[in-house]
């Protein structure tokens, strides 16, 4: 295999059962059947975590390989991954082109020209063993002015539609006043998704949550696809040792997770949430997914309530 990359056993067994022309049924520790919703017009039924790329960033094949494999065989069949996320292009690309049929591949850019955006596509494209992108999108879109210096960025993933080499086009961003600049961005762009932080806390603050949530009612009018990213982000580090490769502090308590996961999904709107930027949370989200996710209104209010008091993860600490 590529860079040294073996096999794990289940794999192994998959393809061996492949070989003698016999289906294979994978196993899985996690929900059996992650659920999955319709992306908005993109009509991919996309399970409701989406594989997050940052986790892959300094990681190695070994790893990379295993969580892989372990969020295929959970059901996840969407994947959202950048040239920010240090190694994971790299990584995940040794496993993208024995999968590619079955996955829905997003990527993104932070450049702003058209010719950058051209390049750095290209780019990406080979790296991942791609010939087309499912989704391809405008990363870090954080304010109202950082959209205005993306025009050329626009039309060039307006152009690599046309061209085929992406099938869908979409805008992402972090915090305090991305859900402003998305709005602002689907009144400009005839775009298919957005991605944006949801989480309990956020809820919490009334200025965030209502632009979210014209945000969200803008996005299911036009029936644009909803990704959340920062469900299960907990607070910002403190003085303390980090315990995770993240940017934010992160819930590890399987029950806090689950409730995180539960609110985000649903919120009205929603359709999938990008699991975190820490492989070592991977097998607890994909855990939480197990059972019910629903929350109604009532439960997801208090569930507001008893966070409101955290810190926001925002603004992002400077690097």
């Amino acid at each position: 295999m590529p860079g040294g990359w073996r096999l794990g056993p289940e794999r192994a067994r998959v393809r061996v059962a492949r070989r003698a022309g016999r289906p294979a049924r994978r196993r899985s520790n996690y929900a059996a059947d992650v659920e999955r919703r319709r992306l908005g017009r993109t009509e991919h039924r996309s399970s409701v975590a989406v594989l997050g790329g940052a986790a892959f960033w300094g990681s190695n094949p070994e790893a990379a390989g295993a969580a892989f494999t372990a969020a295929v065989d959970a059901g996840v069949n969407h994947l959202d991954v950048a040239p920010q996320y240090g190694r994971a292009e790299e990584l995940l690309g040794l496993l993208v082109r024995e999968l590619r049929e079955r996955l829905f591949v997003g990527c993104k850019t932070m450049r702003h020209s058209r010719d950058g955006v051209r390049a750095q596509l290209e780019t990406s494209l080979e790296l991942l063993g791609c010939e087309q992108f499912d989704l391809y999108q405008l990363h870090a879109v954080t304010s109202l002015e950082e959209l205005e210096s993306r025009a050329g960025a626009v039309r060039a993933l307006m152009e690599a539609k046309d061209e085929g080499l992406c099938r869908f086009i979409g805008i992402t961003g972090h915090e305090l006043a991305a859900p402003e600049a998305h709005l602002e961005a689907l009144r400009r762009y005839d775009l298919d998704t957005v991605m944006f932080p949801i989480n309990r806390q956020l809820w919490s603050d009334r200025a965030y949550r209502k632009d979210a949530e014209d945000l969200l009612a803008l996005a299911e009018q036009r029936d644009v696809g909803v990704m959340a990213i920062k469900t299960a982000a907990a607070r910002p580090w403190g003085a303390g040792p980090r315990t995770a490769t993240t940017w934010y502090e992160p819930y590890f308590d399987p029950e806090q997770v689950r409730r995180s996961v539960r609110f985000t999904l649903s919120v009205p709107g929603v359709h999938a949430l990008c699991t975190p930027g820490d492989l070592s949370l991977l097998p607890i989200v994909l855990q939480a997914l197990a059972g019910d996710t629903r929350m109604d209104e009532v439960d997801r209010e208090r569930e507001v309530a008893a966070v409101s008091g955290e810190e926001s993860i925002f603004p992002m600490p400077a690097t």
